[in-house]
């Protein structure tokens, strides 16, 4: 029997992990759907701001009959890819209505205004007819009801599963990127740059993670790719610090010195000496950030510096939402806590089975 390799025995010891193995399975199903976005949703404007005031505010379930109409202004039609990564703007306006019937060559629908109001006959023109039906007459379902713009939302909650899962991928990259490079140099070199660095690291670890990402974004200025960048700068010295401590105890090694002697670089013994063997802590840290990303963009929509709307991500959608807590309609907010606590969770449990994996018993990781 062949020996296993390090990632092969990481592997392994990882699957045993059957809850850490349904969190990572539950996050690549998140991500498919995120991938696939308005592909799999039932507004697949963009956005998914297709508002119809006239149902703001329905329960879960709720079918409508709609009446739906071509725009007059021309919409063009988009590639699957487009589609997939933008949306198609719609080609028709939907009205909803409570009945209808029509003559040879009109339909006389009574239009649905609200519950507490009477039905409005209007008459409208229809080219064609299938099977006694009007051509433009159909049944929509909203299976997670409709928010208080009347839009769908179900597409917006998977809509903003994008939005988060982009927004955690791009923290984490930018963190990374700066906290390995800055951490490395800090352990290997030392020294007064060590204390330079150290020094910085100590002074924005001292600062709630929040308030530094507010702070950047008043500076940036409010958008998706001004939280990309904030998030991902707040999150930097956990993973240098780690690096820096791992850096620092692995340099004096045996095999660090041989190196050394055949004459290596800084930069190749670094990259490719002691980077390789502290992968384990670093994706482990990578794992815990992407949670801590997720949490800190919903909690910066709630206060409205994250993205704007009518763009939806889960914080904003709560922000709109939880007045409706204390009334007959707490599922608005409900839904998108309970995506945001679904998905966090499910990163901790990855976060622990590696972990265990890698076999790290005492790091400066937040779990």
């Amino acid at each position: 029997m062949t020996d296993l390799s390090p990632s092969q025995r990481t592997w392994k010891t990882f699957k045993r992990n059957k809850i850490a193995v349904a969190g990572m399975v539950f996050i690549v199903i998140l991500t498919l759907v995120a991938i696939l976005g308005y592909l799999i949703m039932p507004d697949s404007t963009p956005l998914a701001n297709n508002m119809t005031v006239q149902l703001s505010l329905k329960k879960p379930g709720s079918e409508f009959m709609m009446l739906r109409l071509r725009k007059t202004e021309p919409v063009d039609t988009v590639n699957i890819f487009a589609k997939m990564l933008y949306g198609q703007p719609s080609f028709y306006r939907d009205i909803p209505i409570t009945g209808y019937h029509f003559t040879k060559d009109a339909v006389i629908v009574d239009e649905y205004v609200g519950l507490e109001d009477k039905p409005e006959k209007k008459s409208y023109l229809i080219p064609a007819t299938k099977g006694g039906t009007p051509a433009g007459i159909i049944h929509k379902t909203f299976w997670l009801g409709t928010d208080i713009y009347g839009r769908d939302m179900l597409s917006r909650l998977i809509l903003g599963t994008r939005i988060s899962l982009s927004v955690g991928l791009m923290a984490v990259i930018i963190s990374m990127l700066l906290g390995v490079t800055i951490g490395a140099i800090a352990g290997y070199f030392g020294g007064w740059i060590d204390a330079g660095l150290s020094w910085l690291m100590n002074i924005l670890w001292s600062l709630p993670a929040l308030l530094l990402v507010i702070a950047i974004s008043f500076a940036l200025g409010k958008g998706l790719w001004q939280i990309f960048i904030a998030v991902g700068l707040s999150m930097w010295v956990e993973v240098a610090r780690l690096v820096r401590g791992q850096v620092m105890s692995l340099k004096q090694v045996e095999y660090i010195e041989a190196a050394r002697s055949l004459g290596f670089n800084n930069t190749r013994i670094i990259s490719k000496h002691i980077l390789p063997n502290i992968i384990g802590p670093i994706l482990v840290l990578a794992s815990s950030n992407f949670a801590s990303a997720i949490l800190l963009e919903a909690g910066l929509s709630f206060l409205g510096f994250g993205a704007q709307p009518p763009m939806p991500t889960w914080g904003s959608m709560i922000k709109e939402h939880y007045g409706y807590i204390v009334m007959d309609a707490a599922y608005l907010a409900i839904m998108p806590g309970l995506a945001i606590m679904l998905l966090v969770y499910a990163f901790n449990l990855v976060t622990v089975g590696l972990r265990d994996a890698y076999d790290i018993k005492s790091q400066s990781t937040r779990f």
